[in-house]
């Protein structure tokens, strides 16, 4: 009976206050659900919206995904971060156009099977995509069945994880499961926050264990803290007379895989001695300020050193494809490059900005 009660309070919190007009919500789809799904992983809804907008507008269905290159699909990307997103997302159109016929699997284990779907994912995809019931355990749903249930230690933990899945799929009503899976990431987003939750607006605090106990500061434990080591390089911000900057593309894999970026050095004599061999004069390089920018696992500190030149070639000897590249360009860098180029083209000061 009280899951019962559970299922119905939230239901009927949806029917209220539930967000029923984000653009994967517009007519839905697989396919439009799948790639939101993936943007949503790691990043705000806020940031998602325009960047979804203009991924439907170039592949509004699996097939032109398909169709599409990798350069197309992380160009699009650039500035969402978490490039292996990208990656797998394109990686895996191809796999449903050659191997599904086009159409996304509609089961757990069949989802579950491709490339940068998940558990929580592919039930996302299903329930919101095709109305079948399928449990989701996504940052939010876990934060709330936490506290409703009381539930000690990091969700993250493959104990408290475990039990977190039995309670998901013990909730997940057999009907409007879209309906509910939507309303539980809706309520973990704007009501039963982090910090601060409105306990207040929340429609199951009443049998909400964290809430009756005083403890929703203390529930969900928090990851245990990490120290992030860090990596120090130069980058190279080569620019020629006509305002444009010299670009490599990074390998296919790893940190920025796929994304064009500016050269990049260990060691301050790797610079002069990658600009000697193509004759740049290094007798005016410019060292500015030091900038950090920090992944999820290091921080990456690096120093812009900038330099000028005259011709309109640097690829000889180079394995990598290269290009030049102008502010106003369409192409994808990774955004704290595509920051330094703006900077250097504005002839803005390179100060550190905030981590």
């Amino acid at each position: 009976m009280q899951n019962e009660t559970f299922r119905a309070a939230v239901l009927a919190w949806f029917d209220q206050y539930g967000r029923k007009q984000l653009p994967w919500q517009i007519d839905r789809t697989p396919y439009r659900v799948w790639v939101s799904e993936i943007m949503l992983q790691q990043t705000q809804v806020v940031t998602v919206i325009p960047y979804f907008e203009r991924f439907m507008a170039h592949f509004p269905d699996v097939a032109a995904l398909a169709e599409a290159s990798l350069d197309e699909v992380i160009t699009l990307w650039a500035g969402l971060g978490y490039y292996a997103r990208a990656r797998n997302l394109h990686r895996t159109a191809r796999i449903i156009v050659e191997q599904h016929d086009g159409q996304l699997p509609c089961t757990l284990e069949g989802l579950s099977a491709l490339p940068g779907i998940g558990r929580s994912t592919a039930g996302a995809i299903l329930s919101l995509g095709s109305g079948i019931r399928a449990p989701i355990l996504d940052g939010n749903v876990k934060r709330v069945l936490c506290r409703y249930r009381g539930i000690e230690g990091w969700p993250g933990d493959s104990q408290v994880l475990a039990t977190l899945w039995q309670l998901s799929e013990e909730l997940t009503p057999a009907t409007r499961v879209a309906d509910y899976n939507q309303a539980m990431m809706d309520i973990g987003a704007t009501v039963c926050a982090k910090r601060k939750p409105a306990c207040s607006a929340c429609p199951v605090s009443l049998n909400c264990m964290a809430f009756q106990s005083k403890r929703t500061d203390a529930i969900p434990v928090p990851k245990p803290r990490q120290v992030l080591p860090v990596r120090r390089c130069f980058m190279l911000v080569l620019k020629n007379a006509h305002g444009a900057f010299y670009l490599e593309k990074r390998p296919p894999a790893g940190i920025w895989g796929g994304l064009w970026s500016v050269p990049e050095f260990d060691d301050e004599d790797d610079v002069f001695a990658w600009c000697a061999k193509r004759h740049i004069d290094c007798s005016e390089l410019e060292h500015l300020p030091q900038r950090r920018h920090t992944f999820s696992h290091y921080h990456l500190d690096f120093v812009p050193l900038v330099a000028c030149t005259n011709s309109e070639y640097y690829g000889i000897g180079e394995t990598s494809p290269w290009r030049w590249f102008k502010p106003d360009d369409t192409a994808g860098l990774p955004a704290p490059v595509l920051k330094l180029v703006e900077d250097v083209a504005g002839q803005r000061p390179a100060a550190e900005p905030p981590e």
